[in-house]
């Protein structure tokens, strides 16, 4: 279904992106080093941070796909926020973020070379670049996909357009400009969310009548479990699932694949996430901003996830679910109230793709071409190479996208399964480096190469075709097990890592001085160390 914009809604919609890109450009005019480009000159307030993080992480992406897996799965994909970020979010403030704050270091990858060596740096700066540049091309095609299905836009023309307008900014005003930007673009989605999540409910009759109807529609698909003759329980109401449902998120792989494993790797070893922190003006500052945005990813589940449960009560026979929360925008909202959505949406886009193009530009020019090839560029050649960087990897992102739009896979799908091929890898090994002095950089690099491998071998080795090819039966019988393949990979690199650690030489004192004190005492190290 497609509807027509107003007047109003496109002086809303221009409005809003003239003054975003306005005001990335107005940060950029006051640029003038690669530090203001890469970390805000270190002088970014809490606040501001706290709701960039929120809006990196809830992108297009996640209001589209999301809402996407509530209506085919229902409410346990809440679980993705409440227990995928918060309890990451406080550990990380208090525990790893002062510690890559004191460090001094603008990429994770840089400081993980400080504790190890150079081979481990190059290895997870790379898993992330290739990560981060693959992500962008999903997130412009969740814009197309939007844009396409509530209005009839062209999907190529899209997904160009929005690749400029974040882009644009981007390029001229680095870090500075994402956080700033975000931090509107925040307040935006959170109340355009909320505002489909209001009329929906009273469109469906109510709480008690969505729960009636989604028990209703189970019942009549054969999807209801039914103790005694009576107590009815919808799968779709359900926030933890049994070990044996066929939904991506079973109990198992919610608790040990996602909040022991992908949920800490997210929010202590994703570059995107930690590099706000790490220009914060303070130490302070860099935990209060994680603290803030943990308390704001409190409200997500329910203005991105119930409309998705919503939307099956309403329009339970969609063809693809990804377009749930495009039809409720669509047949919902009325003529000029519509356009506030869309900057909605617009703004959860461009907040993480802002964010990712800033950080992939970091780790590109930080990671390898001051690492390896101008180790002595001065602050001003830094800034130039970072915004050429930026350019590139706008233009591979359209490219990407315009690929994946021939594809039928759900994107947050996607998403999620690329980040289960290396975060659990990551994460084992930033663990080791900040908690166990015995681990060692041989040690450190086996173990991560082998866990990516694992992940990946275990995606082929489950995929239909192949399994079908070799003529045996699945290894997960779960739809999209991302979640076990984190977990799997987790094991071998640790497993490996403790192995060749115990077999090569430990390290030299000048880097087990990153290591956490088994008195609980932070060791510090300056930034000439």
């Amino acid at each position: 279904m497609t509807t027509q914009l107003s007047a109003v809604d496109y002086w809303v919609l221009v409005i809003y992106l003239a003054a975003t890109v306005a005001l990335g450009l107005w940060i950029g005019s006051r640029l003038r080093t690669g530090r203001d480009f890469f970390l805000g000159g270190r002088a970014l307030p809490w606040w501001a941070i706290g709701m960039s993080l929120v809006a990196t992480d809830i992108g297009g992406t996640d209001i589209i796909g999301v809402g996407g897996m509530s209506y085919r799965y229902g409410m346990a994909v809440a679980n993705f926020e409440w227990i995928g970020c918060v309890p990451a979010m406080i550990v990380g403030a208090f525990v790893f973020i002062p510690i890559f704050w004191r460090s001094g270091v603008y990429t994770i990858p840089e400081f993980m070379e400080r504790r190890f060596n150079a081979g481990v740096r190059v290895a997870l700066a790379s898993c992330w670049l290739v990560f981060m540049a693959c992500n962008l091309g999903i997130m412009l095609l969740a814009s197309a996909r939007m844009l396409t299905a509530l209005f009839g836009w062209d999907s190529t023309l899209c997904i160009v357009i929005t690749a400029l307008l974040a882009g644009g900014y981007t390029f001229a005003g680095g870090l500075s400009a994402v956080v700033y930007t975000d931090m509107i673009q925040c307040a935006v989605m959170i109340g355009g969310c909320l505002l489909v999540l209001v009329l929906g409910l009273v469109e469906v009759g109510g709480v008690s009548q969505l729960r009636g109807r989604v028990a209703q529609l189970e019942r009549e698909q054969g999807r209801v479990e039914v103790d005694g003759s009576t107590d009815a329980r919808p799968e779709h109401l359900r926030l933890v699932l049994p070990a044996d449902t066929r939904s991506p998120f079973p109990w198992p792989g919610i608790l040990f694949g996602l909040a022991l494993i992908l949920s800490p790797a997210y929010w202590i070893g994703n570059q995107a996430i930690v590099q706000r922190s790490l220009g914060a003006k303070t130490e302070f500052q860099a935990k209060a901003a994680y603290v803030w945005g943990a308390v704001l990813k409190n409200l997500i589940p329910v203005i991105i996830a119930v409309p998705g449960l919503i939307a099956f009560a309403l329009y339970p026979r969609l063809e693809d679910p990804d377009q749930a929360f495009p039809v409720l925008v669509a047949r919902l909202l009325p003529s000029g109230i519509r356009a506030v959505f869309l900057a909605a949406f617009i703004a959860a886009l461009m907040s993480s793709m802002d964010s990712y193009l800033n950080s992939a530009s970091t780790i590109a020019t930080h990671d390898f071409y001051v690492r390896f090839v101008a180790p002595r560029a001065d602050d001003r050649k830094l800034l130039v190479v970072g915004r050429v960087i930026t350019l590139a990897l706008v233009v591979w992102a359209i490219a990407f996208a315009l690929y994946l739009a021939g594809t039928s896979k759900q994107i947050y799908t996607v998403f999620q399964t690329l980040m289960a091929f290396f975060q659990g890898p990551a994460f084992a090994v930033i663990l080791a480096g900040l908690l166990w002095r015995r681990a060692t950089g041989k040690g450190a690099l086996a173990g991560f190469l082998t866990g990516v491998a694992t992940a990946v071998s275990l995606y082929c080795l489950n995929h239909p075709a192949i399994s079908s090819a070799l003529g045996w039966t699945r290894l997960f019988q779960i739809e999209e097990p991302f979640l076990y393949f984190s977990i799997w990979a987790f094991l071998a690199t640790a497993g490996v890592l403790a192995c060749v650690s115990w077999l090569t030489t430990i390290e030299p004192e000048e880097k087990l001085a990153l290591v956490v004190s088994w008195r609980g005492r932070i060791n510090r190290r300056t930034d000439s160390s």
